[in-house]
């Protein structure tokens, strides 16, 4: 039987590619990202983690299995914690005030999935967890951080920790997806594809220094 993770990989692969392909990844792995786009970037990714960080403790308190629950408890308090030490590194504790449009659509389809079974609410989690180790592996193969201003971001992708826990939540994924139906696997691969989407629009938004528009 196909895992449900290759499935959902397999589906939102298209977008994984065009991922790949965004100016803000490739010049963050040559090292020319400019600097207000990284900050721009850093601000809204420490908004979207405040939320994050909630959906999982959330995810965790309604998940069956106690190993489940202590895992994604676990995925909230560290995996995030470490993401969020390396915010007050470059941002120095200041944080924007607003979210964008991206930031601010992307965190509500993962407020919106807290509604749905839980298998959907934590398969629409794991994006940042698989998306981010997929492109950080290629960042790094390509990158040069004896000379990159971003290195010491770079490096974190590399951390054994973070890809323990991308593996940990996909095993999760999985187990879950066994015990459903074919429905709820359906709508899990969904949300999958769905924020995979929005990490592309993340990235690109952060590029493009999106504003509001009124």
């Amino acid at each position: 039987m196909t895992r449900w993770s290759q499935s959902a990989w397999e589906a939102a692969l298209p977008v994984y590619r065009q991922i790949l392909t965004l100016p803000f990844v490739s010049e963050l792995a040559d090292g020319t990202l400019s600097r207000e786009r990284f900050a721009f970037y850093l601000g809204q990714d420490s908004l979207y983690l405040d939320v994050y960080s909630r959906v999982l403790a959330h995810t965790a308190s309604r998940l069956g299995r106690k190993d489940h629950v202590e895992s994604f408890l676990r995925f909230a308090l560290d995996g995030v914690e470490v993401e969020r030490a390396m915010h007050s590194v470059f941002l120095q504790g200041h944080k924007p005030a607003e979210m964008t449009p991206t930031c601010l659509l992307y965190t509500s389809v993962l407020r919106a999935a807290a509604t749905s079974p839980v298998e959907v609410e934590a398969a629409s989690v794991l994006p940042c967890f698989w998306i981010y180790q997929e492109v950080g592996r290629s960042i790094l193969s390509r990158a040069d951080l004896a000379s990159n201003p971003y290195a010491q971001w770079i490096s974190t992708y590399a951390d054994p920790t973070f890809a323990a826990s991308t593996s940990r939540a996909i095993d999760i994924c999985d187990e879950l997806a066994d015990a459903a139906t074919d429905d709820i696997r359906r709508a899990m691969t969904d949300i999958f594809v769905r924020c995979t989407k929005m990490e592309w629009l993340f990235w690109h938004s952060a590029y493009s220094l999106e504003k509001w528009k009124i």
